[in-house]
C-alpha cells in the first residue's frame, strides 16, 4: 500500500513536535511572530534538514548574518513533516529543506498555507549501487533485481521518471510529476521497495540498488556527484530546494534579509567549494 503523508499522519507528528519544539526551546520563542510585523531584532527560527541546509545557514550566520542585522537560530529536523507542521503553526519561523512540488503536495494533503520565498539549491536526486556495490553500472541492474524508492508522492515520482528517462523502466504515456508504481507500463522484470526517504541509505545493502535525495545521500558519506550510477540533469529542474514560510510572512523583514544572503555569491560559491557539484545553487549571479 502506498505511504503518502496525509493529514492524519500530520496530526500524529504534532504530538511528537510539541514535545521535540519544547525540548530545544522553541515553543515559547519570541522570534515567532509574524509577517512586516515581526520584530526586526528578534530571532528568526528556521527549521532545517541537517544538510546540506542546516550547513549552508550555518554558513550564513557565521559569516554573513551579523553585517546584515540578523540573528538566526537553526531548528534541525530529520523528517519531511515536521518541519512543515512546526512553520504552520508558528513555532519557527521558516523553513528549509523541501522543494515546490512537495510542498505543494504537502498543502493539498495537509491543509497548510505554507508558500516559497526564495529558491537556493538543486541536490539531484541520484541512483545508488546497493549489496555492496554489486550493481557497478546501469548495464548491470537487471531483470531479477529490486529497486527501492522514496514513498513520497513528488519525490517517488521524480525518481520513477530518473529511472524511466535511464532505460531501466517505462513509464505509462502522460504519467506525471505524481507518477506512482501503478504508472510503470514495464518494469523490464525489475521489482520496487517503497520506504520512507531518509531510510533509504541504510537500505542500501538490503537492495540491488536505491534512489536516494541529494541530501540523505550526503549525510551517508555518499559523493553523489562520484558515487551515484546515475543524477538528474540540473538544467530546468523544478525540484530546487527552497526557503518557506506561512502565508503573510512573507513581507517578514528579517526572512526578506535572510533571502538575499541566501542568494548571495557568497553563498554561491560555498555551495560549490563544499559539495562539488552534489548541490548546486538554484539562483543567478546577483546584479
Amino acid at each position: 500500500m502506498r505511504r503518502n503523508i496525509t493529514a492524519t499522519a500530520a496530526a500524529a507528528a504534532t504530538a511528537a513536535l510539541a514535545l521535540g519544539l519544547t525540548a530545544c526551546g522553541t515553543s515559547s520563542d519570541p522570534g515567532t511572530s509574524s509577517g512586516a510585523a515581526a520584530d526586526g531584532s528578534a530571532p528568526l527560527v528556521v527549521a532545517a534538514s541537517p544538510t546540506p541546509h542546516a550547513d549552508i545557514l550555518a554558513f550564513v550566520k557565521d559569516t554573513l548574518a551579523e553585517k546584515e542585522g540578523l540573528t538566526l537560530e537553526i531548528k534541525e529536523f530529520t523528517d519531511y513533516v515536521l518541519p512543515n507542521t512546526a512553520t504552520q503553526q508558528g513555532q519557527v519561523d521558516a523553513n528549509f529543506f523541501q522543494h515546490k512540488p512537495y510542498l505543494d503536495d504537502f498543502n493539498e494533503k495537509n491543509g497548510t498555507t505554507l508558500v516559497p520565498v526564495a529558491d537556493v539549491h538543486l541536490e539531484p536526486l541520484g541512483l545508488y549501487a546497493g549489496k555492496a556495490g554489486r550493481a557497478g553500472g546501469l548495464a548491470d541492474i537487471t531483470a531479477g533485481q529490486t529497486i527501492a524508492v522514496p514513498n513520497d508522492t513528488t519525490n517517488e515520482g521524480r525518481a520513477l521518471h530518473l529511472l524511466a528517462d535511464n532505460g531501466l523502466i517505462t513509464l505509462k504515456e502522460g504519467a506525471g510529476t505524481d507518477a506512482t508504481l501503478a504508472d510503470i507500463a514495464d518494469a523490464k522484470g525489475l521489482t520496487f521497495k517503497e520506504l520512507e526517504a531518509a531510510t533509504l541509505p541504510r537500505a542500501l545493502n538490503d537492495v540491488d540498488a536505491a534512489v536516494i535525495n541529494g541530501n540523505y545521500a550526503i549525510e551517508a558519506d555518499l559523493r553523489p556527484a562520484r558515487d551515484a550510477l546515475v543524477l538528474e540533469k540540473a538544467e530546468g529542474n523544478p525540484y530546487a530546494n527552497l526557503l518557506a514560510v506561512k502565508k503573510g510572512d512573507e513581507d517578514d523583514p528579517r526572512v526578506a534579509k535572510l533571502v538575499r544572503l541566501l542568494q548571495s555569491a557568497e553563498v554561491a560559491d560555498f555551495i560549490e567549494d563544499e559539495y562539488q557539484g552534489s548541490v548546486v545553487a538554484a539562483f543567478g549571479p546577483a546584479e
